[in-house]
């Protein structure tokens, strides 16, 4: 069983930042790729970033330069820092891993979601 746990969501002022944790847990071989995606009411879900294990980003063009993607290998942990917030930022932000499990070769790799985390931009 592998989980991901999101964690830092919360009400902030436009301008203010936040930091969010994703950390995954289980039975683990190693995470591939891992990202993080969001979803504002009535919208569809959309990339906010991605990191792969050796560190190469990519961001959603519209977010790069207020977010930043990082990654702590040991802790199994994708974090996503956020400044300058703005309202239009709100949205449930979700994680995501490709994770590799079994007990032997060869590994399967099963993509993961988080159960998501609120942030909420507001005066």
């Amino acid at each position: 069983q592998v989980q991901l746990v999101e964690s830092g969501g919360g009400l902030v002022q436009p301008g203010g930042s936040l930091r969010l944790s994703c950390a995954a847990s289980g039975s683990i071989v190693s995470l591939n790729a891992m990202g993080w995606y969001r979803q504002a009411p009535g919208k569809q879900r959309d990339l906010v970033a991605t990191i792969t294990r050796g560190g190469s980003t990519n961001y959603a063009d519209s977010l790069k330069g207020r977010f930043t993607i990082s990654r702590d290998n040991a802790k199994n942990t994708v974090y996503l820092q956020m400044n300058s917030l703005k309202p239009e930022d709100t949205a449930v932000y979700y994680c995501n891993a490709g994770v590799v499990v079994g007990t032997s070769f060869p590994y399967r790799t099963l993509e993961r979601w988080g159960q998501g985390t609120l942030v909420t931009v507001s005066s």
